[in-house]
Formats: C-alpha cells, sequence, structure tokens
C-alpha cells in the first residue's frame, strides 16, 4: 500500500467516521433545537437539520428534486474527487490528505441526505455583535480543510515554479 493511498484512506475514514459518529451522538443526546453552551456566548452544540445546501441555499425546493439534485451533485463530486486522486504524483501526501478530508465530508454528508433527507448540523459560533455563523459539521469542516490544504498547494507549487523561472532568466 502506497504513502499516497495511507495518508488519503486515514484522512477519509478519519473525516467519514468522525462526522457519523458525532452526527449519532448529537441526535441520541439532544433534542431538535436544543442548544448547548460549551463556551458560553461564543460555541454552542445545537441540533438542527439542513434541508439545503451551504447556508440553507435550496432549502425551500421542492423535496424530491432537491434531493435527487444533491445526491447526484454529491456522486460526481465523489467521482471528481477520486480522479483527481488517481492522477496526484506518488510521493504527494499533502493533495492526498486534502482530498482524502474532501471524500470524508462528501460522503459524511451524501450518508445523511440518503438516509435522513438532511443534514445534521450542529456547531454554533455567535461572532461579533450577535452575529451567528450558520451552523454547520464535521463533514462541512472537513471539506473545508480539504479544500484550504489544496489551495495552499497550489500556490506552494506556483511560487515555486515562479522562482524556478526567475532563477532560469537570471542565469541566461
Amino acid at each position: 500500500m502506497s504513502l499516497k493511498f495511507r495518508v488519503a484512506l486515514f484522512a477519509f475514514a478519519f473525516s467519514f467516521l468522525l462526522d457519523v459518529g458525532t452526527k449519532i451522538a448529537i441526535d441520541a443526546n439532544l433534542s431538535y433545537a436544543d442548544r448547548v453552551p460549551v463556551i458560553d456566548g461564543f460555541f454552542y452544540l445545537t441540533h438542527v437539520r439542513n434541508t439545503g445546501a451551504a447556508f440553507g441555499l435550496f432549502s425551500s425546493a421542492p423535496k424530491t428534486p432537491r434531493l435527487v439534485f444533491f445526491i447526484g451533485v454529491s456522486i460526481v463530486a465523489i467521482g471528481i474527487i477520486i480522479s483527481f486522486y488517481r492522477k496526484l504524483s506518488p510521493g504527494d501526501r499533502l493533495a492526498s490528505l486534502a482530498l482524502g478530508l474532501i471524500l470524508g465530508g462528501a460522503l459524511g454528508n451524501l450518508v445523511d441526505r440518503i438516509f435522513r433527507q438532511e443534514v445534521v448540523d450542529f456547531l454554533h459560533f455567535r461572532l461579533w455583535r450577535g452575529y451567528s455563523w450558520p451552523d454547520f459539521n464535521i463533514a462541512d469542516t472537513a471539506i473545508v480543510v480539504g479544500v484550504g490544504l489544496l489551495v495552499l498547494e497550489l500556490l506552494a507549487i506556483e511560487g515555486e515554479q515562479r522562482a524556478t523561472d526567475e532563477l532560469d532568466e537570471s542565469s541566461a
């Protein structure tokens, strides 16, 4: 088993199992719409359901077309993630980690959509002046962290390429 595969598998399993486990714990321990302060005034555990996408987008669309759309988009996204993974070089651990996290998050929310017809969200932050960030879950976090890692890697590659180009130009 290659290092690239082990890194991606670990990231996938960690993010997916943590997402599913936390959603099960929230379902078992909090009633719908409950809010438990972890850091009063800043961070709460909640129990809400999101029938839409990020920030509740499309939540008012008709149920069956909405579910078909989100399940279809998730399946396409998973296919794209696997395709990107297969094109990585054997030593590309950072991109493997990122894609594993994104895959775990995508599959975690897909499982919710298939079995619950909605996504369980439970992390709630109040920021400044009473503004609350929309509730989210571990799958959402894994996706955002994975995308952030990919962006960092792309910026690093671009920076290395620019430095190499500048060296080549100055030595010519």
